[in-house]
Order: structure tokens, then C-alpha cells, then sequence
């Protein structure tokens, strides 16, 4: 059974009339088990869950101390190429955008590596638009064997590939694979993805099962909130997350929690997503997860992420930008045409000292190719 499957299991589940038989005692009782199943993880992410907030937090707490101790991975997002084929509502890189395209060459790929690296960053998430004449398979390939020689890790968050194109980035040096759903709600979907290849939901939803079987050592994935009922949202990434775990054990897999922040073309949420429902969210998900990764990016502002930390979060970004050649192709009109705007635009440095005041430990590197 592929996930697409369980999606269709479960796409007509009526989680009111589920939420609507929550109390606080069936909350409490949730808590208190060593494992949580897929009906309790749906009480934690209930209205009601919003009062228990405490309680899911001190578990989460223990839970990740456990799992994770204190530590924090670190890593930046270096951005290839802003060409795309699709027209998403909520993207700055909207093909019908009018803004300046860029894809860099090798000899500014090196640049931006010899950067990044004397930061003390030794993991990269690298980044196209999704066009694949722009950004075809060997260009990225021709990009990681630079890489490469900077950075232990290279993960990517590109179109989505066949699974031979995913075992041929494993052999060139690729370990992690970063693809976000946007929306599980194939209806929400359908409406925020007008055209492009980016419409096929199903070829897109089974991409991470595909990048396991080509051996990524680890996968994330994700839902962009705003889009859609975040409950609902929340619901099918968990599920998502546990059915990559069970069937793949020997994967690391990771969820983020993107909100939706502006960019070009001012695209509003459809629905809004508070605070207090991000860490609700992030609570529900370390409880009903204990070994998943957590993902908290730069969307979020300081003080916010600061607070979130010893949440369940397990990795954050630094020294963030989402221009093309950002870190060193310092051109202003570049800069105006990001994927979306950052709320944490504090360096590498600044990420390391936050971290270690408050007792963590940054982790620049924790993988090893022999």
C-alpha cells in the first residue's frame, strides 16, 4: 500500500465529529501512555488539546531530551536557480511572476559553497525552482560534486524525480531529500496549483517513498500552513510521517512546519495560523513521534524560535536566504526577487551563541562518507 492509498483510507474522515467527543481527561490519558496511536495523536492536534498545552509541552520536553539531548542541528538553505514551470498561488517563484530569473553557474555554486563552508556549516539544503529545463538532473549533479567538497551533507528540495533520477543524485553524493506536499486536501491542492507539472498531487505525495527506496539517508517532509484547515493539514502530515517511518525504519524522517510569509504577488493565507497553534502543532507531533526530526526555519521570527527550541525541535536554519547566489551575489534587484521573506535574518554566529546561552549544543556536522 502506497500512502496515496492510506490518503484515500482517510480523506473523508469527519476529525469534527472526532474532536467534537475530546475532553480533557481523554487528553490527560493520551499523555500518559508510552506510545500514542493515530486517535490520540488527533485529540492533541483537537480544540480542546489548546488547554493542555502544559502538559503536552513537559512531555515533549522529556521526550526529546531522550531521544535528542540537547542538541541542535544547523544547517542553510543555498538557493541554485529561480526558474519554474508552475503557476502556485502562494510562491514567489510563480512562473507568471514578473521577476528576474537567475540559475548559477558552476564557478558561482563554488562561490557560494567556499562561503557558506568557512561558517563552520557542513550541511547544505540546496534548492531550484521546479523547472526541469532549466535545472535538469545533471546540472544538479554537476552542482553536488562542488558541494561536495565543502559540506559532509547535501540534501535537496527539488521538483520531484523517478526514483532511478534519485538513486543517480544518492551515487553522485545527495543524502537527504526535502519535499513538502504544500496541502494534503487534494481539493485545496488542486485550487492553489493552477498549472504546471506540479499539479499531478499523487506523483508528488508518493515522492518521498520513492527517494527511500533510493537509499536517502534522510527525508523531509511537510505541509505549507495557510493553505488550507491546519488541523486537517496536521493530521495527514503526521500520519504521513509515521507511514515513512514504519515502512522505512532505517530512514531518518523529519517534518517541518512551514507558515506562509509574504513574497512576490501577496499571496494571503486562506487560513490563519496563530502561535499558540504552531506550538500546539509541534507539541502534538514530538508526542505522537518521538524519534521524528522537527524542522523550524527561518520563516518564524527570533524571539518565536528561541521559544519553540525545547519544544521537540531538532533542527533549525542559519544564515538564511532564499535569493539565488544570496550569500554572495550581493545585487539588490536579486535580493527584491526571494522565494519569500525571512523573519530571522541572524548569522551563523549569532544561531551558535543563541544556542549555547541557553545550553545547547550546535551541531555543524554529524555525518561522516567513508
Amino acid at each position: 500500500m502506497s500512502f496515496y492509498d492510506l490518503y484515500l483510507q482517510h480523506k473523508d474522515f469527519d476529525l469534527k465529529k472526532i474532536f467534537s467527543v475530546v475532553s480533557p481527561g481523554s487528553i490527560q490519558n493520551s499523555l500518559e501512555r508510552d506510545l500514542l496511536d493515530i486517535g490520540q495523536y488527533i485529540q492533541l492536534i483537537s480544540p480542546q488539546a489548546e488547554n493542555c498545552l502544559e502538559g503536552m509541552a513537559q512531555r515533549a520536553y522529556a521526550i526529546t531530551r531522550r531521544n535528542f539531548g540537547k542538541t541542535i542541528q544547523l544547517y542553510t538553505p543555498m538557493y541554485l536557480s529561480n526558474y519554474c514551470e508552475n503557476s502556485c498561488l502562494y510562491c514567489g517563484f510563480n512562473l507568471n511572476n514578473n521577476i528576474e530569473r537567475k540559475k548559477l553557474s558552476l564557478n558561482e555554486v563554488e562561490k557560494e559553497a567556499q562561503f557558506i563552508s568557512s561558517s563552520g556549516l557542513k550541511h547544505i539544503l540546496i534548492l531550484t525552482g521546479e523547472s526541469r529545463l532549466k535545472s535538469p538532473v545533471s546540472y544538479i549533479k554537476n552542482c553536488v560534486k562542488i558541494l561536495k567538497k565543502y559540506f559532509s551533507s547535501v540534501s535537496i528540495e527539488v521538483y520531484p524525480l523517478a526514483e532511478d533520477e534519485y538513486s543517480e543524485l544518492v551515487a553522485s553524493g545527495v543524502d537527504g531529500l526535502t519535499i513538502y506536499q504544500e496541502a494534503y486536501d487534494q481539493e485545496v491542492y488542486a485550487k492553489m496549483h493552477v498549472s504546471g507539472p506540479k499539479k499531478d498531487y499523487k506523483f508528488r505525495l508518493e515522492a518521498p517513498e520513492r527517494g527511500a527506496k533510493s537509499r536517502m539517508r534522510n527525508i523531509s517532509i511537510g505541509a505549507l500552513l495557510g493553505l488550507g484547515d491546519w488541523r486537517r493539514e496536521v493530521f495527514f502530515l503526521g500520519l504521513h510521517a509515521k507511514y515513512l517511518q514504519d515502512k522505512f525504519p532505517d530512514i531518518d524522517i523529519g517534518v517541518s512546519v512551514p507558515r506562509i510569509q509574504p513574497q512576490v504577488g501577496d499571496f494571503k493565507p486562506i487560513s490563519m495560523v496563530s502561535d499558540k497553534n504552531i506550538a500546539q502543532i509541534i507539541l502534538a507531533l514530538r508526542n505522537f513521534l518521538p524519534r521524528i526530526g522537527i524542522t523550524l526555519s527561518t520563516r518564524e521570527n527570533p524571539d518565536f524560535r528561541e521559544a519553540l527550541i525545547p519544544l521537540g525541535i531538532t533542527k533549525i536554519s542559519a544564515g538564511s536566504t532564499t535569493a539565488v547566489g544570496g550569500h554572495t551575489l550581493c545585487v539588490e534587484h536579486l535580493q527584491k526577487y526571494s522565494q519569500f521573506e525571512i523573519q530571522d535574518q541572524r548569522s551563523v554566529d549569532e544561531i551558535r551563541g543563541m544556542l549555547e546561552c541557553k545550553g545547547y549544543q550546535p551541531v555543524f556536522k554529524d555525518w561522516l562518507n567513508f
